[in-house]
């Protein structure tokens, strides 16, 4: 189960690889190749025992974090790191992930960059993330991301309606704007790498990315950073095929008592499409308006989400008037559901339609018929 899969069925003429480029920097692939060390981040990789009979699994590098005897770690998720709670510390991590080499890992085409070390169970921490100790001078000592640089070392609070980037394995930099905040969503994920049992994890208080070409399958892990300041702000772990979720940045660094690894503020250049989309994005609601939604969204967001269809409700921006706070209310498309009141004291609602909120498979194609060759 996780951010991308590579199948691999035995008897069959190839190999297919479920992955979708959307807006890349880079063309995405320069994400997905080995690297000579010591390695950037925001690159392809994942632990080296997340893989079935015909699956592989890979997600994102995302960042270096630091404790505080300086020991230096690989963050990204739990289901990247530590094979959804199925993991043991001191499991290798590889760069670039299974799924980059063909579910066959050799030392000529991946290095293992660092050792899975600690995380926290999915459903206790109100978080999705993992630890992997560095192989000294495997990674670079500054924390430097592909397409990013060094992330500034100051961790920035969400507000909706900033403008924000992240660097992953399959889409490459990518930038759009924060749409929710305050997120309470549910989550679906897979025990296994392309097998088991699906299952639902709930999470509060999370950050939702507007846009569908922000990620994809194999961006888990990813770190997200503002784009004026490149200060870190969230750690990328789902999404839909509009939307973006992401744990708050400040959640997981102090859920392992870690620093993120960085340096000074500077800004994020995006692609030319996206980037005049994110920067001209108005500022976010008035404060006052900010906290009526929230209210609102914290008194009614457990009855609403007793309805199976209503996968998220959080906190965003009228689009009518960027200005007013709304509270978002996100309902899985092709599900029935109960009326969705116009407004809940006082604050108007917004009604926005998506699929799942998936840890796995987001964003990915239908794959190709097999052809021999």
């Amino acid at each position: 189960m996780s951010r991308i899969r590579r199948i691999t069925l035995p008897g069959l003429c190839c190999s297919l690889l479920f992955s979708i480029g959307l807006v890349l920097a880079d063309s995405g692939p320069n994400h997905q190749v080995k690297q000579a060390l010591p390695i950037s981040l925001g690159t392809s990789g994942g632990n080296v025992h997340d893989i079935s009979r015909r699956f592989c699994c890979s997600g994102t590098l995302g960042a270096l974090v630091a404790d505080s005897s300086n020991t230096q770690f690989i963050l990204s998720n739990n289901h990247v790191l530590a094979d959804s709670d199925n993991a043991t510390p001191g499991d290798a991590i590889s760069q670039p992930g299974l799924v980059d080499v063909g579910c066959a890992l050799t030392a000529t085409n991946s290095n293992t960059v660092a050792h899975f070390s600690t995380t926290k169970p999915l459903g206790t921490a109100n978080i999705d993330a993992a630890l992997a100790q560095v192989v000294p001078g495997a990674v670079g000592a500054t924390g430097n991301i592909l397409d990013v640089g060094v992330p500034s070392s100051t961790e920035a609070s969400p507000a909706v309606g900033d403008g924000v980037a992240k660097s992953g394995r399959t889409t490459g930099l990518t930038c759009a704007t924060i749409g929710s905040i305050s997120t309470n969503v549910l989550v679906e994920y897979q025990r296994g790498c392309g097998k088991g049992k699906r299952f639902r994890v709930p999470y509060l208080n999370q950050v939702v990315v507007n846009g569908s070409a922000f990620s994809a399958a194999g961006d888990s892990g990813s770190l997200i950073v503002t784009l004026a300041s490149a200060q870190p702000v969230a750690l990328l772990f789902a999404g839909s095929s509009t939307t973006t979720v992401a744990n708050p940045i400040s959640d997981v660094t102090n859920a392992f008592g870690v620093t993120l690894v960085g340096g000074a503020d500077h800004s994020v250049t995006c692609p030319a499409a996206a980037g005049a989309m994110a920067s001209s994005a108005a500022r976010g609601p008035l404060v006052g308006s900010m906290g009526r939604a929230h209210l609102a969204k914290e008194k009614h967001a457990d009855r609403l989400m007793q309805d199976e269809a209503v996968i998220g409700v959080g906190v965003g921006a009228d689009p009518a008037d960027p200005a007013e706070a709304v509270v978002v209310v996100y309902v899985e498309q092709g599900q029935m559901h109960a009326p969705i009141p116009a407004e809940l004291d006082g604050v108007r609602t917004v009604v926005v339609r998506t699929d799942a909120f998936r840890a796995f498979g987001w964003n990915e194609p239908q794959p190709a018929p097999c052809r021999a060759h």
